[in-house]
């Protein structure tokens, strides 16, 4: 047949209808009934998909246009119900289960426990396989109901909290879950917020509220939000149910910084209001001033806050990995030594039988208490850590990889509030002619207070001061101090509310006021706080007006024309007021230096003083003013007005509109505010790079101060020189670069993120293997997304273990991706801490958490999982002994009440007690870090010492069943006896010998368990021959197996402890 054309159109199936085409049909027509079958089948496939991708697809987000008071019913969105469960009780026990049973492990003794109900190849009692399995199942089992439930039970009180809604009825109340699309609700002072809602009114007069953020994005200063205009200026709340209007809302986005939509009156002339991010209240936000009354636009998980959080995942320590590879290794010896066993008894009959019989009997090789051991062990670290009283408010968040802390090669830390304090002081005013610094503030002082007389002298009689000079000085400092108490948005909170002043004597009366600043950046705090300090006090702010008090105590009283926020895009913040009492428009703005530079005025100061307040580790802000006419005013207000309402482009446009006025701006000064460096950070960082942790700083912060703080914090030392890689745009700069980076030895690298992303780009593993091999990296201008990306790179080019530290919710991504993420409870909210796997309170906690903690827990799991695989060896290899001797029997050594004793009340104390062992103590762990740097060689448990356990194993097993078939005597009873007792007291005995240092909790593990199985001695008559027992014959020979056992280890041990010392036992 002629191959047909994948698509055919209408018109060629017409041209072509002929002959074939009807005996086609006709030999289909004979299969109807198959062909009827198949397109229902087909029909069932589509029905069936259309409901997976509406159950578990990713929905598609829209746009809507929300009327006010109207439930939306044309559409669906997703109910306002937040559930962090894991579970419900249909799927509970199955995912349990799976997630329980995909680990070789458990799998593997599964297996094990299901033969046992067939009885040809039963081995012993059931309890003796499933006992220990279901020990652990049932614990499994209860930690992740117990998790669930308190998932469920937090999911409930919030979906359950209570919210008025505004009806025609009056309003009602409705519990969270219930609320949808097109309600109006009421948000209460203190309480949070429980959609994404657009804010049409508050309580406060002035139609402005203050939001608390730090649950959302991180940071703990409060945001101004403003009321949409024509909803707070009506009359009454009820109005609203009677008013024709509607909200048009952008589809939902995950960026929390920005919202476009429209405010539309369809009645009254039909007036349009643009919509922007301070007119919304975004969920999971609390209300922190006055009543507030939005309009519902998204729910559920299509809220910003819900679209923001990534599900983290779930960490699987270094040290977990290795042992599971160690398992595989052991289960390929259970098949091969069942195999070996196998061919030397023949295979003969129903040989599978048998060989399914050696596995497990064999199967204690592979111990199922090393799980649980393991595990316990965790949580005893866990609590060690959080007991520290030299590191308090610690916390362990996720109890499974405080290993991983104990062999961190990278460093990822975040400079602002984690290296720094992030707690702003003004330290410098620059003038461009003068400079004036701490000690100088008071003449700063004494000028404003001149030039505020001098202008009430001036209109009062017109006269002016005799010194020109004096004059220029005082003028410029008062034009400076006056530029930073108005361009910023800082508000007063006074204890009542943030009321204003309304007039002079109020004002003087409020002079000792109790009041705060509030604002989005504690840079803006310090500015208006130093002012403060000055004698030009800001007292009153809303969203129309702002009042100052001079030195004089005068009120000077201004109106809000226009504010252009702070953007990390912009870089720089605007604002344009008018004096009541002169009439003069002024456009005041202040931002970073790179972009300040090309809209103010030409000078030839600016840059140059930029570098030296950057080198002295000071963030920096340039200061300028422009005055318009009300002709200019008017213009612009016009353009700014029509490019807010576009709904296409809207932020290119109004971003068009303020360049142009952002031209030929006078320079007034330069600022220099200092972050303070977080105690003992110098010494801490120190102490990492001694003890051989490469660290890097991801940063959003400017290339200048980065590398300023990086200098001064000592992150990079004294004798390395740094290397700043230049801007790099396309991929030859890039390949000429990293060329000349690759030429210098121990050297820091400083690059920019948009030079980082054209590196990765192009050159993702030469730039790599560069960076990875400098003593310090210096990432500014870094994005979340980037931090996050750049932890990723390192662990897949390096393969090394990774720690990153932050304080703030833009660290969240970097913590989450890291090996070990540890969050700081900073200035910045708890959002970090809260993602984070451990919890510190200051910087200088982690050299404890790493050098004492980690390597702690690190040596101590080493210790613990090879002494659980070497029980189960030893008792393996009596069992292949004794297989042997007696004609290739599979029949088990021990009943199975002795097995399980021996696997848990006889030796568990003892081994568990390891997780007390300490090799080095903690003073010396601190003082000298270098230590550390073994851990990260992973040699405390690798395939070297493995083996030496295994051949430790194998020794001790064969003297021990060897010995007692040599020394017995009369009845095979007593090989057990013998056998067993000799057993018990060589795993005590290498205990002790396995200890570095004892805790008197160690002490009592072992004797303790002696006696325990002394007492076992006498009360298992089934077991053990008591009267044989009660004899010297019995001791004599148990005390040589044991010595033959256990003497020549002990002497080896001395022997290479004398000879080849540990690097520590010098310092010990």
């Amino acid at each position: 047949m002629e191959r047909l054309p994948l698509i055919v159109s209408d018109d060629e199936i017409e041209f072509e209808m002929g002959e074939n085409d009807y005996l086609l049909r006709t030999q289909g027509s004979r299969s109807c009934c198959h062909l009827g079958c198949r397109k229902l089948f087909c029909c069932f496939c589509y029905f069936t998909r259309n409901i997976f991708i509406r159950m578990c697809g990713e929905r598609v987000h829209r746009s809507r246009t929300v009327f006010l008071g109207r439930t939306v019913t044309t559409e669906k969105f997703p109910p306002n119900v937040i559930k962090n469960q894991k579970y419900n009780i249909v799927t509970f026990i199955p995912l349990v289960l799976f997630n329980q049973f995909k680990f070789f492990l458990n799998l593997y003794f599964l297996v094990m426990a299901m033969s046992q109900f067939v009885p040809e190849i039963r081995i012993g009692y059931l309890y003796t396989y499933w006992g220990p399995l279901i020990f652990v199942l049932l614990v499994t089992i209860c930690r992740e109901a117990v998790d669930d439930i308190r998932r469920h039970s937090r999911d409930k009180e919030v979906n359950s909290q209570r919210y008025r809604k505004l009806t025609k009825l009056g309003p009602l109340w409705i519990p969270s879950a219930k609320i949808k699309v097109g309600d109006l609700i009421y948000i209460e002072k203190d309480q949070r917020v429980p959609a994404d809602m657009v804010f049409l009114r508050t309580s406060e007069k002035n139609g402005t509220c203050f939001i608390r953020t730090d649950q959302l994005d991180g940071e703990t200063d409060w945001k101004l939000r403003l009321a949409v205009e024509a909803t707070q200026k009506l009359e009454a709340v009820e109005d609203l149910l009677e008013i024709n209007a509607s909200v048009f809302a952008e589809k939902p986005q995950k960026d929390i910084h920005n919202f476009i939509g429209t405010f539309k009156q369809h009645d009254g002339g039909g007036r349009e209001d643009s919509l922007s991010i301070e007119n919304t209240i975004w969920a999971n936000t609390v209300v922190a001033s006055g009543t507030a009354l939005g309009v519902v636009v998204y729910t559920g998980r299509e809220t910003r806050s819900v679209i923001n959080n990534s599900k983290p995942r779930s960490k699987v320590g270094l040290l977990d990995m290795e042992i599971n590879q160690l398992t595989k290794v052991l289960f390929a010896a259970v098949i091969g030594l069942s195999v070996v066993m196998m061919s030397l008894k023949g295979f003969e009959g129903q040989w599978y039988r048998y060989l399914f019989r050696f596995i497990l009997l064999f199967s204690y090789i592979i111990p199922i208490s090393l799980r649980v051991n393991l595990d316990m062990g965790k949580a005893a670290y866990s609590w060690m850590i959080q007991r520290d009283k030299e590191i308090p408010g610690t916390v362990v968040r996720s109890t499974t990889i405080p290993e991983e802390l104990g062999r961190i090669v990278y460093l990822l830390t975040d400079k602002t509030g984690t290296l720094t304090q992030n707690e702003m002081v003004f330290k410098r005013l620059h003038l461009g002619t003068v400079s004036f610094s701490s000690d100088t503030f008071d003449e700063v002082a004494s000028h404003l207070r001149t030039a505020y007389v001098h202008s009430g002298m001036t209109v009062a009689t017109g006269a002016t001061p005799t010194s020109k000079m004096r004059r220029t000085i005082v003028t410029r400092v008062m034009e400076s101090v006056r530029a930073l108490a108005l361009c910023h948005n800082v508000t007063p909170v006074y204890e009542g509310g943030p009321e204003g002043i309304e007039n002079a004597a109020e004002a003087d009366q409020m002079t000792h006021a109790n009041f705060t600043f509030q604002a989005s950046s504690p840079d803006e705090v310090a500015l208006v706080s130093w002012t403060e300090s000055t004698g030009l006090t800001l007292i009153k702010r809303d969203l129309s007006s702002m009042q100052l008090r001079t030195p004089q105590g005068v009120v000077l009283s201004y109106t809000i024309l226009q504010v252009f926020p702070f953007t990390s895009e912009t870089k720089r913040m605007g604002i344009i007021v008018k004096e009541e009492n002169t009439g003069e428009i002024t456009f005041y703005m202040k931002g970073a230096d790179l972009v300040m530079s090309s809209i103010v005025q030409y000078n030839d100061w600016l840059d140059e003083e930029c570098g030296n307040m950057a080198r002295e580790g000071l963030r920096t802000l340039v200061v300028g003013k422009k005055t318009l006419t009300e002709e200019q005013y008017q213009d612009f207000e016009q353009r700014y007005g029509q490019a807010k309402l576009s709904i296409q482009d809207r932020a290119a446009k109004v971003a068009a509109v303020v360049e142009g006025l952002e031209r030929d701006l006078e320079l007034l000064c330069l600022t220099g505010v200092e972050d303070k460096l977080q105690y003992n950070v110098r010494p801490t960082l120190e102490q990492l790079r001694n003890a051989g942790i490469k660290i890097w700083m991801l940063t959003g912060d400017k290339l200048e101060t980065a590398t300023c703080i990086a200098k001064s914090s000592r992150l990079v030392s004294r004798t390395q020189t740094i290397h700043t890689l230049r801007p790099v745009t396309s991929r030859t700069e890039a390949h000429l670069e990293l060329n000349a980076f690759r030429r210098k030895n121990d050297c820091a690298l400083v690059i920019k993120g948009d030079s980082l992303e054209v590196c990765l780009k192009y050159y993702e593993h030469e730039f790599m293997e560069l960076a990875s091999q400098c003593p310090a990296v210096i990432c500014c201008r870094c994005s979340p997304t980037q931090k996050a990306e750049v932890v990723r790179l390192i662990k897949q080019h390096t393969g090394k273990t990774t720690c990153a530290i932050g304080d703030g919710g833009n660290d969240v991504s970097m913590i989450q991706a890291a090996d070990a993420g540890i969050g700081i409870v900073g200035k910045e909210g708890k959002q970090a801490s809260l993602a984070a796997d451990f919890s510190i309170l200051q910087f200088s906690y982690i050299a404890k958490l790493l050098l004492e903690h980690g390597r702690n827990s690190y040596k101590r799991s080493a210790s613990l999982s090879q002494f659980v695989i070497h029980r189960g060896l030893i008792i393996s290899t009596m069992q292949v002994v004794f297989s042997s001797v007696f004609f290739f029997a599979s029949v088990a050594l021990y009943p199975g009440v002795l097995m399980v004793g021996y696997a848990t009340v006889y030796t568990m104390f003892p081994v568990f007690s390891l997780v007390l062992d300490k090799d080095v103590p903690s003073k010396i762990v601190l003082t000298f870090p270098e230590l550390y740097k073994d851990l990260t060689k992973g040699r405390s448990l690798s395939f070297k010492t493995f083996f030496v356990w295994v051949f430790i194993s194998i020794y001790q097993g064969a003297v021990l069943m060897y010995g007692a078939l040599l020394l017995f005597e009369e009845e095979f009873i007593h090989i057990v006896a013998i056998s067993f007792s000799a057993l018990i007291l060589t795993e005590l005995l290498m205990v002790a010998m396995t200890v570095r240092t004892w805790h008197w909790l160690m002490v009592i593990a072992e004797i303790f368990s002696l006696a325990l199985y002394i007492a076992s001695l006498l009360l298992f008559r089934d077991f053990f021959d008591s009267a044989f027992i009660l004899t010297w014959g019995f001791v004599w020979r148990v005390m040589v197996i044991t010595l033959v056992s256990c003497l020549p280890l002990y002497i080896i041990k001395y022997l290479r402890t004398k000879l080849s010392p540990p690097s520590y036992s010098k310092l010990t």
